[in-house]
């Protein structure tokens, strides 16, 4: 009989590394506390390698991880690649956390090939060049995968997101083909789709709105919060608790799994 592990163990990640892309703010530098709180030590990744080192300087006092730095452009593949290499395979990451995205606003008739590839680059790209490099440095190790794809992705609401639309769709089905085709080899992928989070962007389109007056906007918005069984926005710690999940042994039979974390919008 299989003796199993007690909670404690199951959700602690001591031993453990753990890759965080876009992790300078927001919901990726939620990812990054929770992890380093429960042991992990991080590698975290950011095009802004100032703003990324102020955030670890916030909370870097308070743990015993090990936190690596690192400046990377992750439209750039030539760049995904160079860093891994310079990785080096003893030090390849147990858990991938590819949260790094852009939120791009512009009307479809408008999006010309420069910015559509801008968006995939950053948004959907960036994260299958990742995981290619992260399967194949651990092809006999395994690991855990969790991509952040949005509630966009399923049900399109707000106007002039085609392209972001597209990419975060395109993270779904990478998600779920990566989980079917490598779960064998002890991988596990999963996608989560946040939704209605508090973070400095989102923060910034609801002050453009009101100090700018645009009530186009600001119906959105509304119309946004009416669909929120929980009647309000989340904030980052909500995702990152759940990536940790997601990351951890309480998730060991979860694979492929879309799972929306978004207040309620989707079902409403």
């Amino acid at each position: 009989m299989k003796v199993l592990k007690p909670i404690k163990d199951i959700l602690s990640f001591e031993g453990k590394t753990v890759l965080i892309t876009g992790s300078a703010g927001g919901i990726g530098e939620a990812i990054a506390k929770r992890f380093a709180e429960a042991g992990a030590n991080l590698q975290l990744l950011d095009i802004d390698l100032d703003k990324l080192k102020e955030s670890v300087n916030n909370y870097k006092d308070t743990i015993v991880s090990k936190i690596s730095t690192f400046k990377i452009d992750l439209s750039k593949k030539e760049e995904i690649d160079a860093f891994w290499e310079e990785l080096g395979e003893e030090n390849t990451p147990d858990i991938l956390i590819n949260n790094a995205g852009i939120y791009p606003n512009k009307d479809y008739l408008e999006v010309d090939e420069k910015y559509l590839d801008k968006t995939l680059d950053i948004n959907m790209n960036s994260m299958f060049w990742m995981c290619q490099n992260f399967i194949r440095s651990r092809i006999k190790k395994g690991g855990a995968i969790v991509n952040l794809s949005s509630i966009e992705a399923i049900l399109p609401f707000k106007k002039d997101l085609v392209h972001y639309t597209v990419s975060k769709a395109g993270v779904i089905a990478l998600t779920r083909s990566l989980a079917r085709d490598y779960g064998r080899q002890g991988f596990r992928a999963n996608v989560i789709l946040p939704g209605a989070i508090k973070t400095p962007g989102t923060n910034f389109l609801i002050k453009e709105a009101l100090t700018k007056a645009k009530f186009g906007l600001m119906k959105t918005g509304y119309d946004f919060k009416q669909r929120l069984a929980n009647g309000r926005w989340g904030i980052p710690d909500e995702i990152a608790k759940v990536v940790l999940f997601l990351s951890s042994d309480m998730a060991s039979y979860v694979q492929g799994a879309v799972l929306p974390v978004d207040g309620g919008f989707l079902t409403s």
